[in-house]
This record gives C-alpha cells, structure tokens and sequence, in this order.
C-alpha cells in the first residue's frame, strides 16, 4: 500500500466504532429525553429528541460507508455509561463528554485519510465540524446567565 492509499480495514475499523458510538448516542439521548422533569422540561426534551434523531442520522451515514467500503457494519454499541444522576446539568455533562468522544473519533478517521481519500475527508471534516457544534451548545447550556466565557476553547 502506498502512502497515498488509505488502509481500508484500519478506515472500516473506526467507522465501526464511529456507528456503535452514534447508536449509543441514540439511546442516550433518547433515555435523557424521559428522564427531564421541571419547568424546562418540554424544550429540553425536544433538543435531546433532536440529538437521538442526529446521532441516528451519523450512524445511519457511518454504516453506509462501511459497505461502500467492502466492510460490513457492526452490530454492536458503544458504551452506555449513567451516572444514574438525572439533573439537567449531570445529563448535559454527559452529553458533553459523549460528543468529545464522537470528535476523537472523527478525528481519527481524518488522520487516517486526510490527503489520501477525499470523500471519506470531508465526510470526516463535516462531523467535526457538526460535534463540535453540538459541544458549544452543550457549553452554552452549562453556564449560568450572563456567564459569557466558554469553558470549551
């Protein structure tokens, strides 16, 4: 393989573990959308719903290009870690360490080809690009109002 070619089974490999960690984020944010209770509660509920929908949209792309690369998708799904604490801030910071993970990974599949497979970089880049979206939010949810500085940079 030169250094201008991807390594198919290495790509396959972290798009695998790309779709298990979008699948958990569907149950993840579908298990957090129940357990929101107060005042708050309806909006909330509809940004988790909308999360589970993203994370099976991402699944459902990393899953397409598995098989467009010749491998087969995994029928597995990443970890469903709780800390069984169901305030809105403990289910945001979940959220938040999630979508990092998701980065990491996107990352991943990037170094492994940027400069050699142009579709499977700018698929990468656009996931960044979407997560780290998703964890400027989450960071914006976090803060009291009026906190105008990012714990995120």
């Amino acid at each position: 393989m030169s250094a201008s070619e991807i390594d198919p089974q290495a790509v396959i490999a972290t798009l695998n573990r790309i779709l298990e960690t979008e699948l958990a984020g569907v149950v993840r944010y579908t298990h957090y959308s129940f357990m929101v209770y107060g005042y708050g509660r309806i909006p909330i509920v509809s940004w988790l719903r909308a999360q589970a929908d993203e994370s099976l949209l991402h699944a459902q792309e990393a899953g397409e290009l598995i098989t467009t690369l010749g491998g087969h998708p995994s029928l597995g799904i990443g970890k469903l870690l709780e800390t069984q604490k169901h305030d809105i801030g403990d289910i945001l910071r979940e959220s938040l360490e999630h979508e990092r993970e998701a980065i990491a990974l996107y990352q991943q599949l990037l170094t492994r080809v940027e400069g050699r497979n142009v579709m499977l970089e700018e698929y990468a880049r656009k996931q960044i690009a979407a997560e780290s979206q998703h964890v400027g939010e989450v960071d914006k949810m976090l803060r009291q109002p009026g906190d105008v500085k990012s714990s995120v940079c």
